[in-house]
């Protein structure tokens, strides 16, 4: 009998050692995509340091902002915690449509991405914001790279804005120049500020830069659904993207179909965790204005803000 309960113990033991075993993260590491703009890297490795302190594997890997997705889908990059609706929902909404990756919730945080100008701008050109006057104002912003017509100032190329179609849709008078990286965003905006010289560019919110240089988007025609894709939709009935994009849109977290249950407790973690346009802000601030690098922005902001993310990590017990 003695015999017996020892062996019904030892098989309930095992039973349940199991059943942990089942629901403990695997060692592996949890690929984490970084890529080229402040907010983002240093998300990353906040949320990096959050599963580092639940005794997860972490890893780092530079990748492209539109591939991210398909390489989320095939499982060689675990977790986005940035997709910006009108930089990458098309990748993004591609990528899941093939299967493999899914939303895995939005941060507090409602973005806009689109053309800028600080307000120093306005007073060559008192039309704004309304789009209209960017034509008739055109030549203000010309630059001896783009002769008589307006420089626009986008971000890098892999941003994938589609600026290019929107001066074709819209016929407005101005060249699309590329800067290599956000950071040569702000020294162009930093430079036109010396000489309060008009400037208008590629911007977005959640930003540290509304706080530094106060400023306007421009006011294109509302954005419509399909407006990137069906002629019919937006201002012209013969061309895409003839319309801004969208004012309010999401910034979501996306993650590979098998975090959930290969990490269970960092999937959880994922899921909680949620930032505000402010936190974001400040998250840039401290490596675009104050010259921190990435990591060590991560670890002070975590220092200052434990209310923000501690919680997130307390909801998801091993």
């Amino acid at each position: 009998m003695s015999t017996t309960k020892t062996l019904l113990s030892g098989v309930a033991v095992l039973a349940i050692t199991g059943q942990m075993a089942a629901a403990a993260d695997s060692s592996d590491p949890i690929v984490i995509p970084v890529h080229n703009w402040s907010s983002q890297i240093v998300m990353s490795h906040i949320f990096g340091n959050m599963l580092e302190s639940v005794g997860d594997n972490v890893e780092y890997v530079s990748t492209d902002s539109q591939a991210v997705y398909e390489a989320i889908r095939l499982g060689d990059a675990t977790v986005e915690l940035e997709v910006w609706e009108g930089a990458f929902a098309a990748s993004f909404d591609a990528a899941r449509e093939k299967g493999g990756i899914h939303d895995a919730g939005d941060h507090d945080a409602v973005t806009r991405e689109d053309w800028w100008y600080p307000a120093w701008t306005k007073e060559s050109c008192p039309g704004l914001p309304d789009w209209k006057a960017l034509n008739e104002c055109s030549a203000i912003f010309a630059t001896p790279e783009t002769g008589e017509q307006g420089r626009f100032l986008g971000g890098p190329v892999d941003w994938l804005k589609h600026d290019q179609e929107r001066v074709d849709g819209m016929d407005l008078d101005f060249v699309v120049v590329n800067a290599g990286s956000a950071s040569a965003l702000w020294a162009e905006v930093a430079a036109a500020e010396r000489t309060k010289t008009p400037i208008v560019l590629f911007n977005w919110t959640p930003n540290f830069a509304e706080a530094v240089w106060p400023g306007e988007f421009v006011e294109f025609p509302a954005w419509e659904e399909r407006c990137d894709t069906d002629p019919s939709v937006g201002l012209n009935p013969d061309v895409t993207y003839d319309c801004g994009n969208p004012a309010d849109g999401y910034l979501k977290k996306a993650a590979w179909d098998g975090m959930k249950d290969k990490w269970p407790q960092a999937y959880c973690i994922l899921q909680n965790v949620s930032f505000t346009n402010p936190q974001i802000a400040e998250m840039a601030k401290l490596v675009d204005i104050d010259e921190m690098e990435p990591e060590d922005a991560a670890a002070a902001w975590m220092e200052e803000n434990e209310e923000s993310w501690k919680p997130a990590v307390e909801a998801c017990p091993a």
